[in-house]
């Protein structure tokens, strides 16, 4: 009886192969290092995302956000680390008669006044209906920037 490991040591090498050094260990730079962990609580996609474009495992990106949290409580500076919540006031618009349920169409209705208001410490923002996303998303930016 043969078995298949008994020519191990009778056929010769067919693949060799040589690791030189620890693989994709890098020494990065303390500037980089903060601009990569700045981005990822950017909010402007996720941490893994971020982690990616710049070559790096989510783990070692959490690893780095997490010594910052810890740097910064140390410090006396607490560090957001999630989302915001603001209080949301939802009012009734006065203009806006209820339709009879008689005459009501299968259509879906649109009510002619609509609105988001964002109030960030004492700036009120009013966006209607139809605003450019740009320039939404730049308004709220500068406000974010004033803080």
């Amino acid at each position: 009886m043969t078995m298949s490991c008994d020519d191990a040591g009778t056929s010769g090498v067919q693949r060799f192969e040589v690791f030189t050094g620890a693989g994709r260990r890098r020494d990065w730079p303390d500037e980089v290092r903060a601009s990569i962990v700045a981005e990822s609580y950017s909010g402007r996609e996720t941490v893994s995302a971020v982690a990616r474009r710049h070559a790096l495992s989510p783990s070692q990106l959490f690893t780095w956000r997490r010594e910052l949290r810890k740097q910064m409580e140390e410090r006396g500076v607490p560090l957001q680390a999630g989302p915001v919540f603001v209080p949301a006031v939802v009012e009734a618009a006065a203009d806006v008669e209820p339709v009879p349920a008689a005459r009501r169409s299968n259509k879906p209705r649109r009510s002619k006044v609509s609105a988001v208001e964002l109030e960030i410490d004492g700036v009120a923002v009013k966006i209607n209906r139809g605003a450019d996303t740009g320039m939404i998303t730049a308004v709220i930016e500068a406000l974010k920037a004033t803080r």
